[in-house]
């Protein structure tokens, strides 16, 4: 868990982190939740001189966010945990905002990041699996279930390896920080191999790390491209894991979606620029928004929101 203070313009004005605890179960997690959050709130008293004016939290799984409710979680176990109702009690009634982890972070990618000016973004982070995020105007399109940008379910190779989601030969099973990670390990015959170990024997030259790196990238571009037509983003936001091999991953990537495409708008593909941060900030974002709604009951100034990110 990743919990914070976050100014109006974006800035982080102060962070703490803390292991989930999934093995203590949903309801620890919970708990533990409440509690750092509480924590954060106090220290900006005690730093600040005054409350944060509202609080964000961003969780993996799937996220009501109208009704406030983290729906479900498979990594952390929860079902239908009223977070926004739990989270404004412990924290004394302030407004809170409740948010998908993929889709706040693309919200401070585009806003304070690597999307910034740009009207229409997809940011698609790779790590153990691949999601997006669609961000139009400033803000981010969840869809009309909840379910928007989730590029890592195209199927892109038909019959391909079998994916949790039930279909096989989806863009995460063999695109993802993950998927390299078995592949690399299963060519280099060590076990214990990942991608980043990959993506530094592909820098060094070698054929049998080349091949597994450029599948990925090949099996990523035909994902991409899928979502440029639909999309037409201006700017294509990469991150996770996998962007952190730099040039590695971005050159063979640019050149394989230059390749692919026809009378597509070739967007600019670029690193992302938040890191791990980028949820945090973005759930910040999104308690900020909140005192900005038309209609709410303007809050008591304050220089922070309070946030908090839950990964699995």
């Amino acid at each position: 868990m990743k919990a914070a203070l976050v100014g109006a313009d974006g800035t982080l004005l102060y962070e703490a982190r803390r292991a989930t605890g999934r093995e203590r179960g949903p309801d620890a997690v919970v708990e533990t939740i409440l509690g750092f959050a509480a924590e954060l709130r106090a220290y900006g008293e005690e730093r600040y001189g005054e409350s944060a004016a509202a609080a964000g939290v961003a969780v993996p799984g799937i996220v009501d966010a109208e009704q406030g409710i983290a729906v479900y979680a498979a990594n952390l176990g929860w079902r239908d945990v009223p977070m926004r109702a739990l989270l404004g009690e412990r924290l004394g009634g302030v407004p809170v905002a409740l948010g998908h982890d993929v889709r706040t972070g693309g919200l401070a990618e585009g806003r304070i990041g690597a999307g910034r000016g740009a009207d229409r973004f997809l940011f698609v982070p790779l790590g153990t699996g691949i999601a997006g995020a669609i961000g139009i105007g400033g803000a981010i399109e969840a869809g009309a279930h909840g379910y928007a940008g989730e590029i890592g379910h195209v199927v892109v190779r038909p019959g391909g390896p079998e994916c949790g989601c039930g279909q096989r030969g989806c863009l995460e099973t063999l695109a993802s920080a993950s998927a390299v990670s078995r592949a690399w390990a299963a060519a280099s015959g060590d076990p214990a191999a990942d991608a980043a170990d990959c993506a530094k024997a592909v820098a060094s030259g070698d054929e049998s790390a080349v091949r597994v790196w450029q599948d990925a990238v090949d099996a990523l571009a035909d994902g991409l491209v899928t979502a440029l037509t639909l999309l037409d983003p201006r700017t294509l936001i990469i991150g996770g894991g996998l962007a952190e091999a730099g040039e590695t991953l971005f050159t063979p990537l640019r050149a394989a979606v230059e390749a692919r495409v026809t009378f597509q708008k070739l967007p600019e593909i670029v690193p992302a620029a938040l890191g791990d941060t980028a949820g945090c900030l973005g759930a910040g974002l999104l308690a900020w928004d909140l005192l900005d709604t038309p209609g709410r009951a303007a809050a008591p100034a304050a220089s922070e929101t309070l946030t908090t990110e839950v990964t699995a």
